[in-house]
């Protein structure tokens, strides 16, 4: 009980502190199809159960074994969305297939939008709920991407928990840094449906906490980026679009060796302000950062947050020939007055590098 209010507490203070970023984003969410205040709220199970079966016995031929294992579905205190599910998977053949491949860690993660899901011939009913679960399947192996482009695909009017879309919809779009897009489904979420569980609630909350603290291309950006990168190699998705990320990183590293170089430069003192070969003091390389980064920089995280960029890219373009104890050494170096969430971040991008490099010949 004390956590709950606890929650409730951090909620309302979260959400009192944003007004005016909301109203800020006024003029482009009223483009948006905002339905009106409390106007979402899921049916009442007795006529979600009536609505399940009446497309189960239209989806084709029934028997008694069927409606028998439907009874055993709609038994029990279980979620009605999980008890929707498992009538779609009774009734259709190609939503069972679907499901169970996309709950499966050892199948490859889809590319494309299923056909199922954009067959027009199938009712909104079967189509919406079938996404609805296929998107929280994908969600839970982090496939974000094509979850989203499954709930995107049907609305929130015709599932049975409009909760648990906007829920699942921010979490996406959370995790693919769509803050615009996030922020629309949390403000859904919390003005437009009357009975979201408490949990989506809270959850919503910090996530939308958490994004008034993002700052564009500092290093919480980057740890952002890497998290991402890190994410669609484990997917094996190594091609164009996480090159492009991984190009983006470097190069955001690179315009901040450049202006260390730039304030190294304006704050030589040796010589009268003029530092002999090229900028070097005192036998240092100038390109070495000669302070912490502030907490601006490190987008309102405290700690001192000091980091090289030029060891960080150094490190990363020569990981895969260094031994393991050079490996550690450096990660201990690289990583040792950083924040804890940037550290977590970097130490999972370079183990990345480490097992892509002990895979290579």
């Amino acid at each position: 009980m004390r956590l709950t209010r606890w929650f409730a507490a951090l909620t309302l203070v979260v959400f009192s502190g944003s007004a005016t970023l909301f109203a800020a984003d006024s003029d482009r969410r009223a483009a948006r199809e905002i339905a009106s205040f409390g106007t979402l709220r899921s049916p009442a199970p007795e006529a979600v159960r009536a609505q399940a079966e009446e497309w189960l016995k239209s989806s084709g031929k029934v028997d008694e074994s069927l409606l028998k294992a439907f009874s055993q579905a709609w038994d029990g205190d279980r979620p009605v969305l999980d008890k929707v599910t498992d009538t779609l998977t009774l009734g259709n053949v190609g939503a069972a297939k679907l499901l169970a491949a996309a709950r499966d860690a050892d199948t490859p993660a889809p590319t494309a939008l299923p056909e199922i899901l954009k067959d027009g011939k199938q009712s909104a009913f079967f189509r919406a709920n079938l996404a609805l679960a296929y998107a929280k399947a994908l969600s839970n192996r982090k496939v974000y991407e094509e979850g989203l482009e499954a709930l995107k695909a049907v609305k929130a009017e015709d599932v049975v928990d409009p909760g648990a879309f906007y829920f699942t919809k921010a979490v996406a779009e959370h995790s693919l840094m769509l803050k615009d897009e996030a922020s629309g489904s949390i403000s859904r979420l919390l003005d437009d449906v009357a009975d979201a569980p408490e949990r989506y609630r809270m959850v919503a909350a910090l996530m939308q906490f958490d994004m008034m603290t993002w700052q564009d291309k500092d290093l919480g950006w980057i740890a952002r980026k890497m998290d991402n990168i890190q994410r669609r190699l484990d997917m094996s998705r190594g091609g164009p679009k996480t090159r492009k990320m991984q190009k983006d990183v470097l190069a955001r590293l690179d315009e901040m060796i450049k202006q260390m170089e730039n304030q190294c430069k304006g704050c030589c003192q040796c010589n009268g302000g003029s530092c002999p070969n090229g900028g070097q003091k005192d036998g240092q390389n100038s390109m070495m950062p000669s302070s912490p980064l502030n907490d601006s920089q490190l987008g309102g995280r405290s700690g001192p947050g000091q980091v090289d960029p030029k060891r960080f890219k150094e490190l990363s373009e020569v990981w895969g020939k260094l031994p393991e104890k050079e490996r550690a050494k450096a990660m201990v170096g690289l990583t040792r007055d950083l924040d804890p969430r940037y550290r977590e971040a970097i130490e999972a991008y370079f183990k990345k590098l480490s097992a892509t490099a002990d895979r290579t010949p």
